[in-house]
């Protein structure tokens, strides 16, 4: 049963960050949908909404919360929760300190969304590019603590995570560039 419930939470996982990824790129069209002529404005705007709340009350809600009563199924079941404060359970608590994050993110959408909705916007469509990237760095953050555990050294991942960021605000900036050209 464990290993059933271990993919079917890596399954809800996609799913969730599927949600995670695509809602920003809505907030942006609907920002950059103020540019546009009152009509074609209205139209788009009314359009984003409705594929937004489909897209996180739908998918990505549901997706979050099953991820994490799948999760703490596999702590427990796995027996995980007993050796999260040893040495070879240290991968697993700082995992679950960016899945912690994670969630502090997925709330701060929720914010964003809600304020769209009502019409306020209160970021640019180049800063909702900046904080869209933040999930990427949780994904690829996770997904190396999981897999590689115990044989990287929490310098060296740091470091890597460090290095990875500045590469994407820099290609974010090149985008930015090219884009205004």
């Amino acid at each position: 049963m464990y290993l059933y419930f271990k993919a079917l939470h890596i399954v809800f996982i996609v799913t969730w960050f599927a949600g995670l990824f695509y809602m920003p790129r809505l907030f942006i069209y609907n920002v950059e949908a103020l540019e546009k002529p009152e009509e074609i404005k209205e139209a788009l705007q009314q359009q984003f909404t409705i594929m937004m709340k489909r897209l996180w009350y739908g998918i990505t809600w549901p997706s979050a919360v099953i991820t994490l009563i799948l999760g703490s199924t596999i702590l427990f079941m796995g027996k995980w929760n007993t050796v999260l404060f040893e040495e070879e359970g240290r991968w697993l608590l700082i995992k679950l300190v960016f899945v912690i994050f994670l969630y502090g993110y997925h709330f701060s959408i929720q914010v964003i969304l809600s304020q769209q909705v009502k019409g306020i916007f209160k970021y640019t469509s180049q800063q909702l590019r900046l904080w869209n990237e933040v999930a990427t760095v949780f994904l690829i953050a996770i997904v190396m603590l999981v897999v590689v555990k115990q044989s990287i050294s929490l310098v060296w991942g740091l470091v890597g995570l460090v290095l990875f960021i500045a590469l994407l605000m820099g290609a974010i900036k090149i985008y930015k560039l090219l884009r205004g050209k």
